[in-house]
């Protein structure tokens, strides 16, 4: 029997990481799959064949796409011949939708079936591109329930696969645990500050998060705070930030540790983001907050179609936690929002049990959902008859 070509294209970090944990579920059920296309080193691990580092296709913001745009169209040119002399049974493009989508339309065009993995933020802005999609994928794989709604009412084959990070993460409360392994003392008060990944992001969070935490202080004088940094660079930034607020601060930098920090805490001020999905599955109260470019905010204000930009408040379909963008995102808000959620502990207590039925909704174990998924729409048996 011929083995199983599977062809799957990521773009980024969080989907190489997706798709080792698919490869891993497909070779439980065809150990002698193969695997090649556009990926990272958790799926080149897995024995996956890349035709190109996968950090290529990683471009931010308005003006590097532009600039990268020649080589972009290369390495898609290239993929799609290598893809088309190849003949896999499915493709699979993981997140990155302004690459991958075009692939997956050029691939069902010349017979070949192609699922998405992780749906772009089409029920938010620019909802055109639901025709796009339509036209280019056969199936569609979620990883929140609100977004299956919004395929099903387009007439898009969807299924919600549910988030891996709700799979990985304890239904517990890991607090005591995370203090330990951060060598917290005492139980005093500590809130977790998560100004952003990328340097823009802090620049335009960092200090009045740092204002905020002086205001808590005068409020809570035994309260400490910790900053959770993404990288090194984060961490310098962060710091330089610090001295420039002379001021006599208890807060501690942490270099790459964001969900033990946030399990620490009792609280978390952040950029909107994933991190505020980790949040909600670690049943931490918070406050997510988001700076634009004046140009880039008086776009996106006229284009985005959704009341909310949080996830906590997109899966409950409702205000759960507070948002607050621009001008909002100030001390004299934040702190008393962020009291508010240390002292009331009715409060409190609803929303962690609120978290609690989210994080249980989107527990589905995904990878091997989408794994089962991938096989049906590739018209494959669950299992490779010959090894049963």
């Amino acid at each position: 029997m011929a083995s199983l070509k599977i062809a799957l294209v990521a773009g980024e970090a969080s989907g190489d990481i997706l798709g080792a944990d698919l490869m891993k579920a497909i070779k439980r059920r065809y150990p002698h799959a193969r695997f090649e296309g556009i990926g990272g080193p958790l799926m080149l691990a897995e024995g996956f064949h890349s035709i190109c580092d996968m950090d290529r296709l990683s471009v931010m913001g308005f003006s590097e796409p532009l600039k990268r745009l020649p080589e972009l169209l290369r390495i898609r040119r290239h993929l799609k011949q290598h893809l088309l002399n190849w003949q896999p049974d499915v493709l699979i493009g993981i997140d990155s939708p302004d690459f991958t989508l075009n692939v997956e339309r050029f691939m069902r065009n010349q017979g070949v079936p192609t699922l998405h993995y992780v749906s772009p933020s089409v029920w938010a802005w620019r909802r055109g591109r639901i025709k796009n999609i339509a036209k280019s994928v056969d199936h569609m794989l979620t990883l929140f329930p609100f977004e299956e709604d919004f395929y099903r009412e387009h007439g898009v084959p969807v299924s919600c696969v549910g988030h891996p990070l709700a799979d990985q993460i304890s239904l517990d409360d890991q607090r005591e645990q995370a203090r330990t392994e951060l060598d917290i003392e005492g139980d005093q008060p500590m809130v977790a500050l998560l100004p952003g990944s990328r340097g823009g992001e802090v620049s335009q969070l960092i200090a009045t998060f740092l204002e905020s935490a002086q205001w808590l202080r005068r409020a809570l004088p035994n309260i400490e705070f910790m900053v959770a940094a993404a990288n090194e660079d984060r961490r310098r930034q962060i710091l330089d930030a610090i001295a420039n607020q002379k001021a006599d601060l208890p807060v501690r930098v942490v270099l790459g540790q964001s969900r033990t920090v946030m399990a620490a805490s009792d609280a978390v001020l952040m950029a909107s983001g994933t991190t505020s999905l980790e949040a909600l599955l670690l049943k931490r109260p918070m406050v997510v907050c988001y700076r634009f470019g004046k140009l880039s905010f008086a776009l996106l204000s006229r284009l985005v179609k959704t009341p909310f930009f949080s996830l906590p408040n997109l899966l409950a379909k409702r205000s759960l936690v507070p948002e607050l963008l621009q001008e909002e995102v100030a001390a004299e808000v934040i702190g008393p929002l962020i009291l508010e959620q240390l002292s009331n502990s009715n409060e409190r207590a609803a929303l962690i049990a609120e978290f609690r039925r989210i994080h249980v909704n989107l527990a589905r174990n995904a990878s091997e959902q989408a794994a089962e998924v991938v096989l049906q729409v590739a018209g494959k048996p669950s299992r490779d008859e010959a090894v049963e």
